[in-house]
């Protein structure tokens, strides 16, 4: 199946779409090997608990370029041979990036490459997902803090003009990656690469600090459910217990997903709803953006119950096992910046996955 996770780029220029920039990463080489790892279990919230073959010699390679403000990391090698599911790839172990810098990630640029840096398709990735483990998430304390995402469609955060996600340095970022191959080729060595944007603290024009949301309709339990065939709706609830703005929503769904809808749970009021893009065959293409930023964004209250549903359509006359998510991302602005901010725990939780 295809994936499409969210492009966020709230209150960007039509010109800053179009333009992905090329990012390259020359300074501080670090380099993680993950080949002693023994388990072959995700148990994720984008994993299902799903046990897998276990990929070996994989690293996690950081590269940093201080004067153009950019993170590289780069994670691989992963070895996908053709007509390959995600459930017979050997998948990488979680894998932990801990953050140099004191400041702001602004956006993230993913792709696949091979071993010489040439381009590989998108289509092999079913997804990546970075969880900050010096967090929970402020919709579900129950999960880390869900801070990026990125399947087959690749698709590019570019930065927020005046906001960022706050980071510091030592923090630990989870990195959870599935791969797949449907194609007819195979690849032998492939890396995924994401080139991180950033704003040093010690910067003279300091951005605010936005926080990722994640409003699910499996609400806080894990993300994926069996899709059942024809027409069907699932609809999850979450109650807010901070004040802010939301900016803006795009959203996840899987193949056969027809639309997303957000709406307060108590006036029925529509947020936002997105229509996705799918192919004759019902493949997910894209779902669409929809910003409140021009306008000020969409003020919320303590208290408030929002709802969240996912249509699809599945043609197969047959029930998909895991294969269905209904997930609307949006960035998060706090009335009081403060509340949110004390969430970081006080002492930092043992990474997991990470060589002694």
């Amino acid at each position: 199946m295809r994936r499409n996770f969210i492009l966020l780029s709230i209150g960007i220029a039509t010109a800053a779409w179009g333009a992905a920039a090329t990012l390259s990463a020359q300074e501080k080489p670090a380099s993680r090997d993950m080949d002693h790892m023994k388990h072959a279990s995700h148990d994720g919230f984008m994993r299902h608990g799903m046990s897998h073959l276990r990929a070996k010699g994989v690293k996690l390679d950081e590269s940093v370029n201080e004067a153009a403000h950019v993170i590289t990391l780069r994670e691989g090698p992963m070895n996908l041979p053709a007509h390959t599911s995600h459930t017979r790839a050997a998948q990488p172990p979680d894998v932990t990036w801990t953050i140099p810098i004191d400041g702001w990630l602004l956006g993230y640029t993913p792709k696949l490459v091979d071993a010489a840096g040439g381009a590989v398709p998108g289509t092999l990735l079913h997804h990546t997902a970075f969880w900050n483990v010096n967090r929970p998430d402020f919709l579900c304390k129950n999960k880390e803090e869900h801070i990026f995402g990125a399947g087959s469609e690749m698709s590019v955060w570019p930065p927020i003009p005046g906001y960022g996600y706050r980071v510091q340095k030592g923090d630990q970022i989870r990195i959870e990656t599935m791969v797949y191959n449907p194609t007819a080729r195979s690849y032998p060595s492939v890396w995924l690469e994401v080139a991180i944007q950033f704003l040093p603290i010690t910067s003279s024009s300091p951005v605010k600090s936005v926080y990722p949301s994640w409003i699910d309709v499996q609400e806080c339990g894990n993300s994926g459910y069996d899709l059942p065939a024809g027409k069907s709706t699932k609809t999850g609830f979450v109650t807010l217990v901070y004040s802010g703005t939301l900016l803006g929503v795009g959203g996840h769904l899987h193949d056969y997903g027809r639309e997303l809808l957000l709406r307060d749970a108590v006036s029925q009021k529509e947020i936002a709803k997105l229509d996705a893009n799918v192919d004759e065959q019902g493949h997910l293409i894209s779902t669409p953006i929809v910003t409140f930023f021009e306008t000020g964004g969409y003020a919320l209250k303590r208290g408030d119950r929002l709802e969240v549903s996912a249509a699809y359509d599945n043609p197969t006359g047959k029930s998909i096992p895991e294969g269905a998510m209904g997930i609307v991302v949006g960035y998060f602005l706090p009335e009081g910046d403060a509340a949110l901010a004390a969430l970081r725990r006080v002492k930092k939780p043992v990474a997991r996955n990470v060589n002694p």
